[in-house]
């Protein structure tokens, strides 16, 4: 299927001769287009479009070989006249050239011409067609935006090959056609030529893509449907316009030339990479108008400086009138225009400077934190900014520091202020000068000098008044020996008067003595020791001690001086240790000794360290730095207490012994040594002394030692026998056996049942057994004063160990019985209970039976105990977890494992 397009188009200028010429000679060959057209073409008709972008990016100059042929920007091609081609092929070529390269390409354009026959109609016996996809194929068109007509238009026509021998009927659908918007094009289903009806906006539509499709009578399609993009050629109808319509940008004033203030950007809403959005920009008025001190690039719209001499201070805003127009801003361009605003920002390139050269000002002596003077400054700066706010500085005549000078934030004044006592008799006058800058830095302007600092003079007078003394200086400093006795005489402190420079007539007293070490004396002022001057006194400071004094004349006007009195040290202290060390044998063993001196430096370390001859057998010590000395075993020693004599000597030889106790202990840290009196051992008593705590403890412990055996007494005394019901059951006592059967070694051995205490009066244990088969005997040894009675039911009779052993209730030590009377009274009855248990194949004897006590207390949270209670399965033992560890024995029997 054949494509052939016929659209009208702008006239093509020829081209000169020799330009044509040079381009044939010099160009390279870049690719070979071919364009199937009618036979005949009319002028002003669009035979195809070229991509020329393809081969040179910017061509500055596009000829062609052919005049038949013109060659817009776009790669449009046109026909200049009627055209009638007798062959079937027609070439000609395309010359691009690049001026600022030097670059120059040729493109070759082949136009195939096609021939149309008479139409033949298929008939039904004819074989099928068979579609054939390389002469079905689209070829570009392109229709102008805004065209005025006449409509309808010719677009293009769409052929198929089959139309050579069958009729074919061609239709059309898609954007334009069925689609938004509708009925844009129609095609003729005889001929396949395709009609526009109306102008299109490029805006809303660039390019509308549809489907041809070729079919037969009976509606069989030979072909499969072609796909078409008409593209929609631009027109120039929108004007260009700014972003917006009022743009500021700022600046710094006094900037160089050239510097860069912003940029306007316009929009375009015609086709891009066109000469329709191909914009320029130009400034058309600034306001003020002189001097000019704005530029506008053409392409980019960046505004910049043209001049460095662009001052706030002169004026702080411009204004500027732009235009931006497309077409490359040709004359016949569409246009439109906008406004910038520029502002300048302030530079500090203005000094303040004073209203006056020079002041004068006058103040008493002695006044202090008093105002004297304000003075005034200007700044043409922007205002309350760092660039005009001010700063003063005294630069010359405060050298005493008696004057300091400070801004005013609400009027930048200067404010001069006394805050340091001046002397008339010193100063009668001072003159000062006074400079001032701005809080920020002078900017250095690219079309001045950097401004300077403004200074001016003040002259002080100083007047004179009637004062009181004058200390001074405010400290002074005198030595002295350490260890000086009482009754000794110092230089004291001496005030005068200022008047006459003389200290008659002045009283003097002491105000602060910390230790109360001097007594003053009142007319002349010097020191006398009422104690021994102490420098390892806590008092002394750095080897420094103050003394203040006030010192007063008759009108009663005074001044305060302190004293310092600089003790000089003396070595009057030997070293002193610790009384106690302790030597942890599981880590090490040995022990660091640190002893301390009072003294200073030069009197102190390094230290000599030296262990008598007795100590000397057990012990040695080295000195490790001078500072501190190891103490340790010649052996391994027994866990005590030891006394080890050591002798410390100081740098000059003085020297004392001390008596340091060495404790040895089994433990990892000194903290955890918990030494008791059977670790120690062979302590002599002069080594340990008891403190009042361990007095009072062990007086303590003796009586309530001597209350539990008071009490025992008393409840052992009692002669009546007495049942009584423990308040826990929990706090019984199991009974432990040291043997479990008869043996020779303990047949005479007594057995003695525990008596009634104060918190145990009653407990019984019960025992199963087995009478016979079916039949439960309950046995219960119960535990009184009087004895251990045997509560049985089998027989329903009361037995008791008092029967068997053939003693009364009455008889004296009824809680004692020998083992043989215990072995023949339990014997039968554990024999029977083992007899029946070897009996039964099921051993259901030997499982435990449930036996009631006759008491369990009250509040007993044990309930029944163990085996002998109702409980046949081991859940809720959990009470067992709780009860004193005598019942452990009695827990493990119970619970099965």
């Amino acid at each position: 299927m054949a494509v052939a397009s016929a659209a009208p188009g702008s006239i093509f200028c020829k081209q000169l001769l020799f330009s044509l010429l040079v381009l044939i000679l010099f160009c390279d060959a870049c690719k070979k287009i071919s364009l199937q057209v009618p036979s005949h073409l009319q002028a002003e008709t669009l035979v195809g479009k070229v991509n020329l972008k393809e081969c040179l990016q910017l061509a500055s100059l596009i000829l062609s070989s052919d005049s038949d042929f013109r060659i817009l920007e776009d790669g449009s091609i046109y026909t200049t006249r009627d055209l009638i081609l007798s062959s079937e092929k027609k070439s000609f070529s395309i010359f691009l050239s690049d001026g600022q390269r030097q670059e120059q390409k040729e493109i070759e354009v082949v136009l195939v011409a096609r021939g149309k026959k008479a139409p033949k109609k298929r008939h039904t016996k004819d074989t099928v067609l068979k579609r054939s996809k390389r002469r079905w194929a689209p070829v570009p068109c392109s229709l102008m935006e805004n065209s005025l007509g006449p409509f309808p238009q010719h677009v293009q026509q769409v052929q198929s090959d089959a139309a050579q021998n069958y009729t074919i009927f061609y239709s059309i659908s898609g954007p334009g056609v069925d689609k938004e918007p509708f009925n844009l094009f129609f095609i003729d289903k005889d001929t396949g030529d395709i009609f526009c009806t109306r102008s299109i906006d490029r805006e809303q539509y660039d390019q509308f893509p549809i489907y041809a499709y070729a079919t037969t009578a009976d509606g069989y399609a030979p072909e499969y449907p072609l796909p078409l993009v008409f593209k929609v050629e631009d027109d120039n109808d929108n004007a260009p316009y700014f972003e917006n319509k009022v743009t500021v940008f700022n600046v710094p004033e006094n900037c160089r030339s050239g510097t860069s203030v912003g940029q306007v950007t316009a929009r375009d809403h015609d086709e891009p990479d066109t000469l329709h959005t191909r914009l320029k920009y130009k400034i058309l008025q600034q306001i003020p108008d002189h001097p000019k001190h704005f530029s506008v690039h053409p392409d980019t719209g960046v505004i910049t400086t043209t001049t460095p001499f662009l001052d706030r201070e002169k004026c702080d805003t411009y204004t500027l009138v732009m235009e931006v127009r497309d077409m490359g801003g040709q004359p016949f361009g569409l246009f439109n225009t906008g406004t910038i605003t520029i502002s300048l920002e302030d530079e500090n390139d203005n000094a303040p400077y004073f209203t006056e050269t020079s002041y004068f000002a006058e103040v008493e002596e002695n006044r202090i934190d008093v105002e004297i003077l304000r003075m005034v400054v200007h700044d043409q700066d922007l205002p309350n900014t760092p660039h005009s706010k001010p700063v003063y500085t005294i630069l010359q005549g405060n050298e005493n520091g008696h004057f300091k000078i400070s801004t005013d934030p609400n009027t930048n004044e200067a404010v001069l202020c006394v805050v340091k006592p001046l002397n008339y008799e010193v100063n009668h006058q001072i003159v000062l000068q006074i400079g001032v800058l701005n809080e920020a830095q002078f900017s250095k302007a690219a079309n001045s000098q950097t401004p300077t600092m403004c200074t001016t003079t003040v002259t002080v007078k100083v007047k004179d008044s009637d004062e009181g003394p004058e200390c001074q200086p405010p400290v002074k400093v005198i030595q002295s020996k350490d260890g000086l006795p009482a009754g000794k005489e110092l230089l004291g402190y001496k005030a005068s008067d200022p008047e006459n420079r003389s200290g008659e007539g002045l009283r003097y007293k002491k105000i602060e003595d910390e230790d109360n070490w001097f007594e003053i004396d009142e007319h002349t002022g010097d020191l006398r020791t009422v104690k021994v001057l102490d420098r390892e006194s806590k008092f002394v400071k750095n080897d420094q001690y103050n003394v203040s004094v006030v010192a007063m004349d008759a009108d009663g006007r005074s001044c305060t001086g302190t004293l310092l009195i600089l003790l000089e040290d003396n070595n009057d202290h030997p070293p002193q240790l610790e009384k106690e060390v302790t030597i942890c044998r599981n880590t090490k063993d040995s022990a660091v000794l640190e002893p301390v001196d009072p003294d200073g430096p030069e009197n102190g370390p390094p230290f000599q360290f030296f262990l008598d001859n007795s100590a000397s057998k057990l012990w040695t010590i080295e000195t490790k730095d001078g500072k501190t000395a190891i103490l340790r075993q010649r052996q391994n020693l027994d866990y005590n207490y030891y006394t080890v004599p050591i002798q410390i000597k100081d740098r000059h030889g003085l020297a004392a012994k001390h008596m340091l106790s060495v404790r040895v202990c089994d433990c990892k840290t000194p903290s955890d040594c918990r030494m008791t009196s059977q670790d120690v051992r062979d302590v002599k008593p002069s080594n340990v002394i008891l403190g009042k705590w361990a007095i009072l403890a062990m007086v303590l412990g003796s009586a309530l030692l001597l209350c539990v055996l008071f009490t025992c007494f008393c409840v052992t005394a009692k002669r009546t026998v007495k049942k009584c019901f423990p308040e826990d059951v929990a706090q019984q006592n199991l009974i432990v056996s040291n043997t479990e059967g008869p043996g020779e070694e303990v047949m005479e051995a007594n057995i003695r049942l525990p008596t009634q205490t104060s918190n145990i009066c009653d407990t019984s244990v019960s025992v199963g057994a087995v009478g016979g088969q079916g039949v439960r005997t309950q046995q219960s040894f119960e535990m009184v004063k009087g004895g251990y009675t045997l509560d049985s039911g089998k027989g329903g009779g009361h037995q008791s160990l008092e029967s068997v052993k053939g003693v009364g209730q009455g008889v004296t030590d009824t809680g004692r019985f020998t083992y043989n009377e215990w072995h023949s009274f339990t014997q039968p009855r554990l024999g029977e209970k083992v007899y029946l248990c070897g009996q039964d194949e099921e051993h259901k004897h030997s499982e435990d039976y449930v036996r009631s006590y006759n008491y369990e207390g009250k509040g007993s949270v044990a309930g029944s105990v163990g085996c002998c209670s109702d409980r046949q399965e081991e859940e809720g033992l959990e009470f067992l977890d709780h009860l004193e560890p005598k019942f452990r024995a009695l827990v493990k029997t119970c619970v099965k494992k």
